[in-house]
């Protein structure tokens, strides 16, 4: 089960909300690192999110056009647009309890092993979901609000396993269905992957099964585990050019066949 990120989510929620809590005016309307959004729009993407969970809106009378999980991200945030910051807030404020309490009942069978789509990027068990958010939280806040990526400053935020493990989990959990068709091709031998700092770990991500997806598994025995290739990298880093963010060539370290390992980077981008 997930239970531990729903620690880190609360944990990055009230980060989310002591950054909030000091902005000026200008602040809101500022660029964010997330192409096309303001920093207000980033509060409407998260606060949104949270709506649906507790109160999805209705679906229309007509079969709704099949979307991206961008697209679908977009157009909750659209209409919220013209709010003001206090109003976005304030939705935040009203459906955080409920979210939370949404998300814990996921921890619990027989809901948790309950399988769900996500838009295009695979089906998941419910429980995972509290990863996800975790994941959505920590990469907005720290690489599309906070500098250098973002137009804000915060003093005092702590980056620790709670917050940063689950959302590195959830990127390693969705590899395979969201990058698997750019990917596949490439992989042809197994790469590691070592992420240092608060949320660490070694993974090996190895060729595609039988049913074309690639495989991901976490190694608790670095000494046993290798591949063609190892990249190196912190865990935060990897939250940010894992999705494009930014280049990994400026936050890793290769060694093995170096050319084999960028190839296989050079292909993901996780949602």
């Amino acid at each position: 089960m997930s239970a531990d990120a729903m620690v880190g989510l609360r944990a990055l929620h009230a980060d989310l909300e002591a950054v909030f809590a000091g902005l000026a005016d200008a602040d809101w309307q500022a660029p964010s690192g997330c192409e096309g959004w303001r920093v207000q729009d980033v509060l409407a993407h998260v606060t949104s999110n949270f709506k649906e969970i507790v109160d999805p809106t209705p679906p229309s009378h007509e079969p709704p056009p099949a979307m991206t999980a961008e697209e679908a991200m977009e157009a909750l945030v659209a209409p919220r647009k013209e709010w003001t910051p206090a109003e976005l807030l304030a939705e935040y404020e009203r459906y955080r309890d409920g979210a939370f309490a949404a998300l814990d009942a996921m921890q619990e069978e027989p809901m948790a092993s309950v399988e769900a789509p996500v838009a295009d990027l695979g089906t998941y068990q419910l429980h995972q979901l509290a990863n996800a958010f975790c994941f959505d939280h920590y990469c907005h806040l720290h690489h599309d609000l906070l500098a250098p990526r973002g137009p804000l400053s915060a003093d005092g935020l702590v980056m620790d396993d709670a917050r940063v493990a689950p959302g590195i989990e959830w990127m390693f959990i969705g590899l395979p269905q969201m990058c698997s068709p750019a990917m596949a091709p490439v992989i042809t031998e197994p790469l590691v992957i070592d992420l240092t700092g608060p949320g660490g770990g070694r993974w090996i991500i190895g060729p595609a099964d039988a049913d074309g997806l690639i495989t991901v598994e976490r190694s608790d025995d670095p000494a046993g585990s290798t591949g063609a290739a190892t990249v190196e990298s912190s865990a935060h880093d990897f939250v940010s050019w894992g999705t494009k963010r930014s280049d990994w060539r400026d936050a890793c370290s290769l060694s093995g066949d170096v050319d084999y390992a960028a190839r296989v980077l050079d292909a993901m981008n996780i949602v």
